[in-house]
């Protein structure tokens, strides 16, 4: 760890986290929208009405600007694991590289086939073969999304696997276990779920810019009951799934789940902090613990939220990091003991093998494979090291959560005021829903914020620490790519605002012809 340039791992996360948010401005838009549209065209082709083939037609070539620009982010992300990231691509690469290359043969091949009858077929084969193209490019999208996921899910929860000491590597033992893990599923649902109440906004917000300019009525209320009932129901399951997320979170990352909701000292009939301000540190080299200056609770619901009963104990950061005998929490202290004896018992399993020492290398082998779950913490030295960003994740957690609120309320005020015929009287409600455009996409950025940020100083969970997963190349190299892809994908980002902004202008008169 001493030989590790802080300067170089600061800047290859921070060009991966600018890469990785560019890449999810424009992947959850997809993964929603493929699915309204193909709703809209499935109801086209049920009833022969030719205003749902414009109106579907307009939704799809927005969906088309956005995929295009969504891919070449994606692209580049990847490659940042082999470029920037060399260490953690060699400790994980039988496990983290699997989905991915199913996600390229499966899922890349199925959206890159059906997309081009999606957008040039439409006179040329049948309104069935067309719509089961539409349908099969949102399930492509949704499956390449299946993939990462999984991947992102086991880094933080590492199952399925095995660690080769003399190759220094991860190798999968079982894949069901990889892509089953309660993680993987959890990941997999709440991120999909998040995309399809995005795109419910995003389609509800332009619709209700058409109502506002009193331009294209019918299809501006068609368009929003349909994205409105879709995202109603997905805000529905997201807040299931979420809750799923969190109690599955508790057990595994509870040094994430505490960081959530900035809770310090564990205790039973925890309350949860519904809205709160933390006060500033006094002390800015020891910035824990953090009192509230303002916190409103609700009580006992974290212990529910956490292990389904109002009198769990719920674990705090000074119990996880200092330990709990009384709830059988050990110490990170213990924890760091036990990767230091797996760390130098795999040096001596090394140095016994050069030297053919059968039995030094059975002792050593196994004293490594019994200390092995907490190897990464052998590479720790300050406890406090091993505690997240508490503010930067509390508070992405927080407005997530009251932003994700405002989203099923929206829907349901607006699909109440269509069934009342009043929607196009109300400016206050049009012009909310094309504001929550932008709020969507900060409570989706949070999402992301809550889950990487949260589970830091890991790039895998209690194995790998982010500090040593780097590859060790000149921090200038990656300062200089740093800000020549953030003026790559900003210009892109404004590219894509203009272009949509043209195309929404212009309407699904010419848009959709």
């Amino acid at each position: 760890m001493e030989n590790i340039d802080i300067g170089l791992v600061d800047w290859s996360r921070a060009q991966f986290a600018l890469t990785a948010m560019y890449h999810w401005v424009f992947v959850p838009l997809t993964l929603g929208l493929g699915f309204i549209m193909a709703i809209m065209e499935t109801i086209y082709v049920r009833t022969g009405k030719e205003e749902w083939k414009k109106i579907t037609k307009f939704w799809m070539k927005l969906f088309g600007i956005n995929f295009a620009i969504g891919v070449a982010t994606g692209i580049i992300l990847e490659f940042e694991f082999g470029t920037n990231w060399s260490n953690y691509s060699w400790f994980v690469g039988d496990i983290f590289g699997a989905p991915l290359a199913v996600e390229g043969i499966m899922a890349f091949f199925l959206e890159s086939t059906f997309i081009a009858i999606m957008f040039f077929g439409w006179n040329k084969v049948s309104k069935k073969a067309h719509l089961v193209s539409t349908w099969l490019v949102a399930f492509g999208a949704n499956l390449s999304a299946l993939w990462i996921l999984v991947a992102n899910a086991w880094m933080q929860n590492p199952v399925g696997m095995h660690f080769n000491p003399d190759t220094a590597r991860n190798e999968m033992a079982n894949f069901w276990e990889v892509l089953l893990s309660p993680t993987a599923i959890n990941k997999f649902l709440h991120t999909i779920t998040s995309g399809y109440v995005l795109a419910a906004v995003f389609v509800v917000g332009i619709s209700a810019w058409f109502l506002i300019k009193k331009r294209e009525i019918v299809f501006a209320k068609k368009s929003m009951i349909v994205a409105s009932t879709f995202g109603l129901l997905s805000t529905v399951f997201l807040v299931v799934s979420g809750d799923e997320s969190a109690r599955h979170m508790a057990k595994i990352q509870p040094m994430k789940f505490a960081a959530m909701e900035a809770l310090y000292d564990g205790q039973t009939n925890a309350p949860l902090i519904a809205i709160g301000i933390l006060e500033k540190p006094q002390d800015p080299k020891n910035p824990h613990p953090r009192e509230f200056q303002y916190k409103i609770e609700i009580p006992n619901a974290l212990s529910y939220l956490a292990f389904l009963s109002p009198h769990a104990f719920v674990p705090g950061i000074n119990d996880l990091v200092n330990g709990n005998p009384k709830e059988g929490i050990p110490s990170v202290y213990e924890k760091m003991k036990q990767g230091k004896k797996a760390i130098n018992a795999l040096k001596a399993y090394k140095a016994a093998q050069k030297i053919k020492d059968t039995e030094e290398t059975k002792k050593q082998l196994a004293i490594f494979e019994a200390n092995y779950k907490y190897f990464g913490y052998g590479y720790f030295k300050d406890a406090s090291d091993l505690i997240p960003d508490v503010p930067l994740t509390f508070y992405s957690f927080h407005i997530m959560v009251i932003l994700g609120s405002h989203f099923g309320i929206l829907f349901i005020v607006i699909l109440v005021m269509l069934y009342k015929k009043k929607l196009e009287k109300s400016k206050f409600v049009l012009w909310v829903s094309v504001w929550t455009i932008p709020l969507a996409y900060i409570a989706s950025q949070c999402g992301w914020i809550v889950a990487e940020v949260g589970r830091q100083p890991w790039v895998v969970q209690d194995l790998m620490p982010t500090l040593s997963a780097v590859s060790q190349i000149d921090k200038t190299s990656v300062q200089i790519t740093f800000w020549l892809f953030a003026a790559i994908f900003t210009a892109l980002l404004i590219a894509e605002i203009r272009i949509m902004t043209t195309q929404i202008k212009k309407g699904p008169k010419d848009g959709g012809k």
